[in-house]
């Protein structure tokens, strides 16, 4: 299973940029999990709006807490672009994960049974959007979204 190339035409000089970053974490693999994503969003010039969000997952391994992070980014996201208003975005996805950004750029194979479902479910999500990249990024640069997802775990 590999995700789908999105080849779209928008002015991305007037839609609005949403950044999402997004951790999973898993004390064991499998263990206990959690899921956290800081989402900005800049409504004007000078002001960038932030939201958190951080759920305890249970037991899961830390692939599937990574993936589970940036579902809930992406409903969040969807929430907020409702509330907004806003017509046109462009998500930025920053995620630690190498493999989950691979999996979503369709760079390598879904081949896990658990994961595929978590995949298609973030394939669905992010189809809403008119457009979306996803990056990697160094664990040091992620530590917002990391923090969330461990104290998702320790204050279960």
């Amino acid at each position: 299973m590999v995700a789908q190339k999105f080849n779209f035409c928008y002015d991305t000089h007037l839609m609005k940029t949403i950044t999402i970053h997004t951790d999973g974490a898993a004390r064991g693999n499998p263990g206990e999990a959690g899921a956290g994503a800081v989402i900005k969003i800049q409504n004007s010039k000078f002001k960038i709006q932030n939201y958190c969000v951080k759920l305890y997952l249970g037991i899961a391994t830390n692939n599937q807490a990574e993936y589970q992070a940036l579902i809930i980014a992406l409903v969040e996201a969807q929430k907020i672009i409702q509330k907004e208003r806003i017509e046109e975005v462009k998500v930025l996805c920053y995620s630690d994960s190498e493999l989950l950004v691979r999996q979503m750029k369709g760079e390598y194979r879904v081949k896990n049974k658990d994961l595929q479902v978590l995949f298609l479910k973030a394939l669905e999500l992010v189809k809403t959007f008119q457009r979306v990249l996803f990056i990697r990024i160094p664990r040091e640069k992620n530590k917002e979204a990391d923090a969330l997802a461990n104290e998702a775990i320790e204050k279960h």
